[in-house]
Parts: C-alpha cells; sequence; structure tokens
C-alpha cells in the first residue's frame, strides 16, 4: 500500500506545477501579438520562443511518461544536433501565430497534468539524464517553467512575487552540486554543504546539508533559485558563502542538464 504522505507530497507537487503554469500563463495570456516578439535575457529569444521551449520540453516529458519508444525516438533526434535542437524547438514553435502557440502550450500543459497524476509513483521514466519518478519531472518541469516564466517578467518589466513554490527550484540547486563541477571537468568537493535560504516568508528558512558542515551557502531562496537557473549573476544577489568550495560553486551552479551555461552578466537582471 502506497504511503499516503508520500501519495500527499506527490499530488502537491503536482499541484504547484500547474499553479506555477498558471502564473505565467497570467503574463502571457493577454499579451498583444506584437509583444510576443520582445527580446528576452536569453540572447536571441524571444517571449515566443520562451513559451515554445516550454510547450517543446512539456511534450517531450509527455512522451516520456506515455510513449518510451516515441520518446527514444525524439532523443534520437536531438543527438542529431546536439548543440543547437534546442534553439531549433523554440524558434519552431515560435514562428507560429502566438494565440495557436498560447493554445498549444495551454494543451500540453494539461496533457501532461493528467498524464503525471496516470503514471505510477514508483516507476522511473526516461529523460535527458538519468530516469526520474514521476514527481521528480514534475519538479524539474516546475524549475524550468520557472526560470523561463523569469526570463518573460524580465522582458516585461514584471517583478514577480515569489512562493514556497520556489523551494522545489532550490532542492534541484542544492541536488545539482556536483553535477555542475563535473559538466566543467571539475572535482567535486568532498563532502556536503549547508545551506541556509530564507523562505519567501521571510521567517520560515529552508535547510540543506549537515548543519556542522564547514563549508556553507547563507541567502535568501529567490537569490538561490536565480543563481541556480542562471537568471542572474551572483554579485548581484545576497548569497554568502564560507569555504573555498562553497565559494567556488557560486560562480558554476547550475540546476538544469546540459552543457555549462553563460549565465547572466553583472547588474543585467531584475
Amino acid at each position: 500500500m502506497p504511503d499516503p504522505s508520500a501519495v500527499d507530497a506527490t499530488a502537491a507537487v503536482f499541484a504547484d506545477l500547474r499553479e506555477e503554469g498558471l502564473e505565467l500563463d497570467t503574463l502571457v495570456g493577454q499579451l498583444p501579438d506584437p509583444d510576443w516578439a520582445r527580446p528576452t535575457p536569453a540572447p536571441g529569444w524571444s517571449i515566443a520562443h520562451q513559451i515554445a521551449h516550454l510547450h517543446w520540453t512539456d511534450r517531450a516529458a509527455l512522451l516520456s511518461l506515455t510513449d518510451a519508444d516515441g520518446f527514444g525516438r525524439m532523443v534520437e533526434e536531438a543527438l542529431k544536433a546536439p548543440d543547437s535542437f534546442v534553439d531549433e524547438g523554440a524558434a519552431e514553435g515560435a514562428g507560429l501565430p502566438p494565440a495557436e502557440l498560447l493554445a498549444r502550450w495551454r494543451s500540453g500543459r494539461a496533457a501532461l497534468d493528467e498524464a503525471l497524476g496516470a503514471a505510477s509513483p514508483d516507476t522511473r521514466f526516461p529523460w535527458y539524464g538519468p530516469p526520474m519518478k514521476a514527481a521528480s519531472m514534475a519538479s524539474a518541469r516546475l524549475m524550468e517553467t520557472w526560470a523561463h516564466g523569469q526570463d518573460v517578467a524580465d522582458a516585461l518589466g514584471v517583478r514577480r512575487t515569489p512562493t514556497d513554490r520556489l523551494r522545489h527550484v532550490a532542492r534541484i540547486g542544492v541536488r545539482a552540486r556536483d553535477y555542475a563541477f563535473a559538466v566543467r571537468a571539475l572535482p567535486a568537493p568532498a563532502g556536503e554543504f549547508r545551506v541556509e535560504l530564507t523562505a519567501p516568508d521571510g521567517t520560515d528558512v529552508w535547510t540543506y546539508g549537515p548543519p556542522d558542515a564547514p563549508q556553507r551557502i547563507t541567502g535568501p531562496a529567490l537569490d538561490f533559485c536565480l543563481l541556480v537557473t542562471q537568471r542572474a549573476h551572483r554579485t548581484d544577489l545576497a548569497l554568502t558563502a564560507t569555504g573555498a568550495d562553497a565559494d567556488r560553486w557560486l560562480g558554476i551552479a547550475q540546476a538544469f542538464a546540459g552543457p555549462a551555461g553563460p549565465g547572466r552578466e553583472p547588474g543585467a537582471s531584475r
């Protein structure tokens, strides 16, 4: 019999993903067509590219959950152009009329939500990195939706109100520490770091790692999430590192799979 608390936690992740999508939908749902062409902080990407990319990756997640062979073929196509398939997928969707792109993104979100709810909670589904359970896949989709939503918000000059949904982004960022080193061919630090992040409510503190770890990161959860999604440069954020390895991590952290991103220039965000 499934653990009721685990079932409740999984359902909460799915609900948070729905809410994150709806928040971004409120930013773009009523945009005039010309505004979809506004440039975002990602070089060469407009608002339309950002939404098209989210639709593309939602479709990939849906295939993973419902059609492993179809997902495998999608991966094979991506491997033919590993340096350009992400941009090509975004460009293809960005070329659609905004109303059609918006409708496809909404339909894809709904289909993914249904598939996540129907998925066996203990099954690991294929992905571009290690296979993931449905709850982890939902967390990853939330992280990406939030990050690309930040690009859209920056393009529109909107300051979003951070929510406790950032907990998912922060957790992925912490867990991806060693990956950030590995993707740069750097040795992973020995031992865990202590990470203490002030939640959006200003009072709660989210903690990760041993409390007595000699190396640590402290600061606002929002700033940490902006850092690990590479939506802001560390010099623009109120994060403090104790220890040489922790300090180095702040310069290379990334919560997403794939090659090391270039990040943002100082002063380019928020």
